[in-house]
């Protein structure tokens, strides 16, 4: 008896010390936790960097309404910035900086994704096609709009589709997936074109008002933004078949999952909110702040990827 309560003691003692031991270690670990997020440790070298500059760097487009553009005062607005602001929220969840400053960055089509690579902004809030040539150089959020290349041509024009351009002139902005699908075309239908570039899409506006092309070629809500911005509904149109496939997302740095995570968090948290929707309809049915109204509403294809977002995040609530 007196050897059966030796070793109970020496088993509660043991249980005891490996008790203590354990909540040792689980305050160290904490207290660990807790340091690292102070100092920045821990995060993913974007979010580290975030972190010491007390400051989200977002990439903007000057002339893509209503996605990234320009009020009257020349402040960047638009509805990939205000999503881009609801993923800076989450950043200084993560962060443990709910102050964060938001610094803009004016990017183009051409050097957006050089500029992603370089480093100079954290997440590019524009009209930027996901595909998977791009994603083996850099990551995107997930599905926030469905758009495809399509023309715009002056109201009197004859041209209803891609092969009414034979031999004739298209603008596109250098550096947009909508330079690829016309060439495509080109050589599927031998149509000879002159396909020439301009910097962004209002210089490519601007080309077509001079009559320096016959057409300009870009993603259809991108056309339609464009005439609604400079009340030429009556001065050009948009015409042809979709020429191509563009589903839009932020953009951001490659090989960083914490981020990833992040960005994948911020959106559900929109979606399980049913924010995605009102926040379409801000932008793309309602008037906007610069005084245009677009009355694009959302595609099928869309709202149901926002429904699958929401499900998703009920799912795992």
């Amino acid at each position: 008896m007196g050897q059966i309560l030796a070793r109970s003691l020496t088993s509660s003692r043991l249980w005891l010390a490996a008790s203590l031991l354990a909540t040792s270690l689980l305050a160290t670990s904490l207290f660990a936790s807790s340091a690292l997020a102070q100092t920045g440790e821990g995060l993913s070298p974007t979010l580290s960097a975030i972190k010491a500059a007390h400051a989200v760097r977002l990439g903007y487009r000057e002339s893509s309404p209503p996605f990234s553009f320009l009020d009257q005062s020349g402040r960047p607005i638009g509805y990939s910035l205000e999503l881009c602001e609801a993923i800076v929220e989450e950043i200084g969840v993560e962060v443990d900086d709910p102050n964060l400053r938001i610094d803009y960055v004016k990017v183009t089509s051409d050097d957006r994704i050089d500029a992603v690579l370089q480093n100079k902004f954290d997440l590019e809030c524009g009209s930027t096609t996901a595909n998977a040539e791009r994603g083996k150089r850099v990551a995107f959020s997930p599905l926030m709009f469905v758009a495809g290349t399509k023309l715009m041509v002056p109201k009197a024009s004859n041209v209803a589709a891609v092969t009414d351009l034979k031999g004739r002139t298209v603008v596109v902005t250098k550096g947009t997936t909508n330079e690829q699908a016309m060439h495509a075309a080109d050589k599927k239908f031998s149509l000879g074109l002159n396909i020439v570039t301009a910097s962004d899409h209002e210089q490519s506006y601007q080309m077509l008002a001079e009559g320096k092309a016959d057409a300009f070629a870009t993603d259809d809500i991108l056309l339609s933004g464009l005439i609604a911005r400079h009340k030429a509904q009556d001065k050009f149109r948009v015409t042809g078949d979709y020429l191509s496939y563009d589903p839009y997302g932020i953009m951001f740095r490659k090989g960083e999952p914490q981020l990833s995570a992040l960005v994948e968090r911020a959106f559900r948290k929109l979606g399980s909110n049913r924010d995605l929707v009102p926040l379409y309809n801000k932008w793309f049915t309602a008037r906007l702040p610069t005084g245009e109204r677009l009355n694009v509403p959302i595609s099928p294809q869309l709202e149901e990827a926002f429904k699958a977002m929401d499900d998703s995040a009920g799912a795992s609530n």
